[in-house]
């Protein structure tokens, strides 16, 4: 090698060490630079702004916690306490929670640490808070008035329609049709019974071992029968919605599971040597994989109506696709020689297929099938909200009232615990029929 080679050759490693040193340089620089304009496109610096902390607070709060309303109506002066603001969770004529006590026109809520509600006649109130005057309302005329200068707290908005008052232990609202008062307790009330239930207010042990509560029926059966025909919290829809969204991801996974088997032979190249054929199923595997479940959700609502059977075909055509793609690739790995074994018997292709491809591909179809059956489950809560099935459709409702927050707590612990039994079944069926453990 010459002397002018070696410096060519010299001057070609420094410049290759060059454009190493500007590509290692240059990566970071674009991915600094992505994130700066994310920061400034998504207005980041306006987040903390646009952040709602007390809104965050009061769903917290409702997630563990439920409120009882105590409404005034402004014209007949009538009171009713509901549990949620739900009738079915009124209180019956007469009936009473203990912190609210009545004496004559005059109506006095404890709603806890110090915080005291007095109901007046014409449509006033007072509220006694801790280190706070005492706060005066009443409705003249039509309009709102109180004792609050006009710059009062945050927690207390007002105009000539409204008051609103918000206190650690509750809130009161005075509008011009009725005066309310939500007190905060924690727990979620009615779970097991509900008002007009005979078993409310029993604990177990009394209802276990003290006497009978219900004439025509035994304490084990009536807590069984109003548990599970609870109105409020519907225990029994809840475990046939669980049982619907199991069912989706069962039907829509192993349906598609048996027909991507067959069609994965068709775009495997060992099986299929015409590459036109392979070509278009290969296609129509991306296709509809292609198109995202809930897509195919949509359509197909609009083509066969809202069930749980939409949401099941609309898992099966995604799935197709994933499994075609998985099972054509585990097809082209099988090994030649086992399938040529069969053959020398004198068995048939059907045969060749049945006791030399099978039993090798097998592993990676029970595999992927589990697997799937496990994400689906989770996917079909969300389809099951489009397609009216399902513990979603359960799930979206309660979010949609914007008040049942411990419901859609109570749903979400469902899913989360649904989803952890197929996880747990899923690892024990693959360990037995995969592995034989």
């Amino acid at each position: 090698m010459t002397v002018a080679d070696l410096g060519l050759l010299q001057a070609s490693a420094t410049r290759h060490v060059q454009r190493k040193k500007i590509a290692t340089l240059a990566v970071p620089a674009v991915i600094l630079l992505y994130l700066t304009y994310i920061f400034f496109a998504f207005e980041l610096p306006g987040l903390a702004g646009r952040a709602r902390l007390d809104n965050a607070a009061i769903l917290l709060s409702d997630a563990v916690s439920y409120k009882t309303h105590v409404t005034r109506d402004s014209r007949s002066g009538d009171i009713e306490v509901a549990i949620e603001g739900e009738r079915k969770g009124t209180y019956p004529g007469g009936m009473r929670p203990d912190w609210m006590t009545t004496d004559g026109n005059t109506t006095i809520i404890d709603l806890g640490g110090e915080e005291v509600v007095t109901l007046l006649p014409d449509n006033a109130f007072t509220l006694s808070l801790p280190g706070y005057p005492l706060i005066e309302a009443s409705l003249v005329n039509g309009r709102v008035t109180s004792n609050q200068p006009g710059d009062a707290p945050d927690w207390i908005s007002q105009s000539g329609t409204r008051l609103g008052i918000t206190t650690p232990h509750g809130r009161v609202t005075l509008t011009r049709t009725k005066t309310e008062v939500f007190h905060y307790q924690p727990g979620w009330e009615l779970f097991f019974f509900t008002l007009d239930s005979p078993y409310f207010g029993h604990g177990p042990l009394a209802l276990a071992f003290g006497p009978q509560l219900d004439a025509n029926r035994s304490n084990l059966t009536g807590v069984w029968q109003d548990f599970w025909s609870n109105r409020m919290w519907r225990h029994s829809d809840v475990v046939w919605a669980i049982g619907e969204t199991i069912l989706m991801a069962f039907l829509g996974t192993f349906g598609a599971a048996m027909i991507a088997l067959p069609l994965a032979f068709l775009a495997a190249r060992n099986f299929t040597p015409l590459r036109i054929v392979r070509f278009g199923f290969r296609r129509v595997f991306d296709f509809v994989r292609g198109v995202d479940a809930l897509i195919w959700t949509i359509m197909l609502s609009r083509a066969f109506g809202p069930g749980p059977l939409t949401g099941a075909l609309a898992i099966l055509v995604t799935d197709t696709g994933s499994f075609g793609k998985i099972f054509s690739e585990a097809l082209e790995n099988v090994d030649d020689k086992q399938i040529e074994g069969i053959a020398s018997t004198g068995a048939s292709t059907v045969q060749r297929y049945r006791f030399g491809v099978i039993p090798q591909v097998t592993p990676v179809l029970l595999s992927q099938a589990l697997y799937f059956l496990e994400s689906n489950t989770r996917s079909a809560t969300i389809i099951g909200a489009i397609t009216g099935g399902g513990i979603g459709l359960l799930l979206t409702q309660a979010m949609q009232t914007q008040k049942d927050w411990e419901e859609v707590t109570y749903y979400i612990i469902l899913i989360v615990l649904m989803v952890m039994v197929m996880d747990t079944i899923s690892g024990w069926l693959r360990r037995k029929l995969i592995k034989g453990e």
